[in-house]
């Protein structure tokens, strides 16, 4: 089950005053991961600067790798490389340009 079909039906037992126990179960259920999603939010917006500043200062534009061997050291823990391509690639698409070609580059708008 979808959580947004979970959810409509949460929030539709609840106008009911539907049992307490079971609207606990349910609420449960929807709060899972939430934590982790929270965590993951703030490590990316943790990592941003770092990703930007070293894209505004590289000569050319450059690979995920080369991006992530750049940086690795000044990025928080658990940043990955998978995550840096994660958020370059999705999350700030918005403020980078990708390059296609063998192997794809990436800069600053």
């Amino acid at each position: 089950m979808k959580k947004a079909t979970l959810n409509a039906i949460y929030e539709t037992l609840k106008t009911m005053d539907y049992d307490p126990e079971i609207l606990s179960e349910i609420e449960t259920e929807l709060s899972k991961g939430a934590e982790k999603a929270q965590a993951n939010r703030e490590l990316y917006a943790s990592a941003h600067n770092v990703v930007i500043e070293a894209l505004r200062t590289a000569s050319a534009p450059v690979t995920i790798g080369e991006l992530y061997d750049g940086i690795a050291t000044e990025l928080p823990d658990g940043m990955t490389k998978g995550k840096v391509q994660y958020a370059v690639t999705r999350l700030w698409s918005d403020e980078i340009v990708k390059t296609e070609g063998k192997v794809n580059t990436y800069s600053l708008r």
